[in-house]
């Protein structure tokens, strides 16, 4: 890091403090401006601020890392614009007609308060747990290598760089609510597209090109059946990726972060009016196409560099390039003066938005979810400042949970990840059957929600168990079959098969719920003038562009096949 990359960095936050200073003076006098900055979001913040606050770490480290180890198989997860397609042409008029803050407030008026509880309960455990930790943690490792410092003043620079990246975060985000998530987002999303599109561009040229990439990665065999780097689908006995698994998992983990969780969503409920939300969610879409190329192929220019030059990449203690390194090993390597400073803003902004999106919508289930339904009465400025010391109360936890991941590292890690996988059936099923189908009742649609729970703790339970247990050459049962040797991806898609089981069932087996409690929440409900509204929330400008992304998205998949 020269002098010209540390003014970078400082620029970067003068206009930071620039946009937080405007948007305190904003007043916020009650729950819809704190958490949901006003409702009055144009469609560039909403999209920019869902884009941002998905990049996180888990791109920084985990989305390059897996370019540089395993190529092309994790695009699935990246390429999935259409998926907020959905949530903007289908949801939206759902969620903006029940007026609600969170997705668990929008259970409740679907089904019954115990969803609601259900549904917060688990979010706001896995927000601190593994969200907020996973990327305070991740952000701590990517600064300590991108700067190359190990110790500052006798400390470990990991806790003043997690420390510290969280402190700044917490303080404009406790102070600013959500305004200052979306419009901090406005300047952290071209930083992040810049600076990624430059780590690309120099690393072609380092490498030679395109093709040279394509030829190398293409050379280096993915499994036993003849699948290399660069094959996006991939043979059915492939064991981590098989093709149908890969498209079905990731299509349900999908849907339920971009449709259903409260951390994505409540962006999209920021907006103004219907249009904006839509208009918002189709912009998210399109840059949502850009990770693959801005972080993957990074990773994959990363590990063909390694494989020409032999050191490029560090050593991990067994020999093996140390993948995981690939995204902060480019832009120690590559990157000249000042090109360098601009990168650790973008690295700056992504983990900035992804955090403080995290708190915000872990304070907005806090206060809407729990406090206010305790004391509904509650004076509309006191829940501002309830939001805020939430805010606070998270930033601790999350801060007291990074020992925890850093005592066991990498295993943790991996559990963490695992988890998205078991709880995204239960809670699609849920929304799925309660806006598509009318008869789901409340029993219905909580014992959907509860079995997912219950099938994902014993998968998670019995993941931990198998993993440190010698098995030997015993046949195994049954269980341990289901519950672990099952590929996950699998396993994901056959969970959301039996959850919407669940739901059907008991839903059958119960009482219809009325006409009049579901009006306006379910397909065939909406009245003439909530059908209108939507009608005129849209033109054929919004078609021309969805379509557009839909065909990126088959090419992407033909050309990558």
């Amino acid at each position: 890091m020269q002098l010209l990359d540390w003014i970078v960095i400082a620029l970067f936050f003068v206009a930071l403090i620039g946009i937080i200073w405007w948007v305190m003076r904003q007043k916020q006098n009650n729950a819809a401006d704190y958490f949901l900055g006003g409702k009055d979001a144009t469609w560039i913040a909403i999209g920019a601020s869902i884009f941002a606050s998905n990049i996180g770490s888990e791109h920084l480290i985990g989305l390059a890392g897996s370019g540089a180890s395993s190529g092309m198989a994790m695009a699935h997860w990246e390429i999935q614009g259409w998926m907020i397609l959905i949530l903007g042409w289908v949801f939206v008029p759902f969620y903006t007609r029940s007026m609600v803050y969170t997705m668990p407030e929008f259970l409740e008026k679907r089904f019954n308060p115990q969803s609601r509880t259900i549904l917060a309960t688990i979010s706001l455990i896995s927000y601190v747990l593994t969200k907020v930790a996973v990327t305070v943690y991740a952000g701590g490792l990517v600064f300590q290598q991108v700067f190359g410092i190990n110790t500052l003043w006798g400390i470990d620079f990991f806790w003043i760089a997690a420390v510290g990246l969280v402190l700044i975060t917490a303080l404009y985000t406790v102070f600013g609510g959500m305004k200052s998530v979306l419009y901090t987002s406005v300047l952290q999303t071209p930083i992040l597209l810049l600076g990624s599109l430059i780590i690309l561009v120099l690393g072609l040229k380092e490498l030679g090109g395109w093709d040279e990439m394509m030829r190398i990665c293409s050379s280096v065999k993915a499994n036993e059946y003849g699948d290399t780097m660069t094959n996006l689908i991939r043979d059915n006995r492939d064991a981590n990726f098989p093709w149908l698994g890969a498209l079905v998992g990731s299509a349900v983990i999908g849907f339920w972060y971009w449709c259903t969780d409260q951390f994505i969503v409540q962006r999209a409920l920021s907006g103004k009016n219907e249009r904006e939300a839509r208009r918002g969610t189709i912009f998210g879409a399109y840059l949502k196409l850009l990770p693959v190329f801005l972080f993957l192929i990074p990773g994959m220019i990363a590990f063909a560099l390694h494989q020409n030059l032999g050191d490029f990449l560090p050593m991990l203690p067994n020999g093996a390039p140390n993948s995981d390194a690939a995204f902060p090993t480019l832009v120690a390597k590559l990157l000249p003066a000042g090109v360098k400073g601009l990168i650790v803003c973008g690295i700056l902004a992504a983990l900035m938005s992804s955090l403080a999106s995290l708190f915000n919508s872990s304070a907005a289930l806090f206060t809407i979810d729990f406090y206010q339904r305790l004391r509904p009465k509650t004076d509309p400025k006191k829940l501002v400042r309830i939001g805020q010391v939430a805010t606070v109360v998270i930033v601790v936890l999350g801060i007291l949970w990074i020992p925890v991941m850093r005592s066991v590292g990498d295993v943790l890690y991996l559990y963490l990840q695992d988890v998205q996988s078991v709880l995204a059936p239960g809670i699609a099923a849920a929304f799925l059957i309660g806006i598509l189908w009318k008869r789901a009742s409340a029993q219905g649609g909580m014992w959907a929600l509860l079995s997912g729970l219950i099938i994902g703790l014993t998968r998670l339970g019995a993941k931990v168990y198998y993993s440190n247990t010698e098995t030997g050459g015993a046949d195994p049962s049954w269980f341990q079959y289901v519950f672990y040797d099952c590929n996950w991806l699998f396993f994901c898609g056959w969970m959301l098969v039996f959850c919407l089981a669940v739901g059907v069932v008991v839903s059958l087996c119960t009482k219809a719920p009325a006409p009049e409690k579901i009006k306006g929440l379910v397909f065939g409900t909406s009245t003439p003038e909530q059908r209108l509204a939507t009608r005129q929330s849209w033109n054929h400008w919004d078609i021309i562009h969805s379509i557009i992304i839909l065909g990126i998205t088959v090419a992407f998949y033909i050309y990558f096949w």
